[in-house]
C-alpha cells in the first residue's frame, strides 16, 4: 500500500542507518494497522513494517469458512463489501488512517493512499518465511527501492 511518495508532507518517516524512524503520521498508520488485529477476531496480524510512504503487511484470516470449501475472501463487487474480506479489511484501515493523519494536518478530505494495494496469497511455510524476511530487511533496501521517491524517475513511474 502506497501513499503519495512525492509530496513530503505525506511521508510516515525516514529510514535512517537502516532502521525506520515513525513520525507522526507513521506513528498512527502502525496504531491503526495493530487495532486492525485487535478490533477484527478473524485477523491475525504478523511481520509489517511502515516504510516511508507505503507498508508491508502479512496478516491471516482466520475461521474464514473452516470446514467447507471456500476460498478466504479477496474480491467484492462495488457497492457490496464482504464482511472480513481482504477488500473490506485493507479499506477499513486506509480510511481509519486517513482520517486520523488529516484530522492531525488540518487536511479534511485529503488522500493518504493510492487507490489499490497489492495481495498475495502466502501458500506455505517457506514463502511465509521469505516474505517476513523481505518486510524485516526492507529499510536496508530503501536507497535501491522503486517505492523512494529518489527512485522514482529511474523506474518510470513518473
Amino acid at each position: 500500500m502506497t501513499i503519495c511518495s512525492w509530496n513530503r508532507e505525506c511521508m510516515f518517516g525516514d529510514v535512517v542507518d537502516g532502521e525506520m524512524r515513525l513520525n507522526k503520521y507513521g506513528q498512527i498508520v502502525k496504531k491503526e494497522w495493530l487495532q486492525t488485529g485487535d478490533i477484527r477476531q478473524l485477523v491475525e496480524l504478523d511481520e509489517f513494517i511502515v516504510m516511508p510512504n507505503h507498508v508491508h503487511g502479512i496478516l491471516e484470516i482466520t475461521d474464514y469458512g473452516r470446514g467447507t470449501l471456500q476460498r478466504a475472501p479477496t474480491k467484492e463487487h462495488f457497492g457490496k463489501p464482504v464482511p472480513n474480506s481482504l477488500p473490506t479489511i485493507i479499506r477499513l484501515f486506509k480510511s481509519a488512517s486517513t482520517k486520523q493523519i488529516n484530522i492531525l494536518r488540518n487536511t479534511p478530505g485529503f488522500p493518504v493512499w493510492q487507490r489499490n494495494y497489492y495481495e498475495h496469497i502466502i501458500r506455505n511455510e517457506d514463502e511465509l518465511n521469505r516474505i517476513r524476511k523481505y518486510i524485516i530487511t526492507n529499510p536496508l533496501k530503501w536507497d535501491e527501492d522503486e517505492n523512494n521517491p529518489i527512485n522514482i524517475k529511474h523506474y518510470g513511474v513518473l
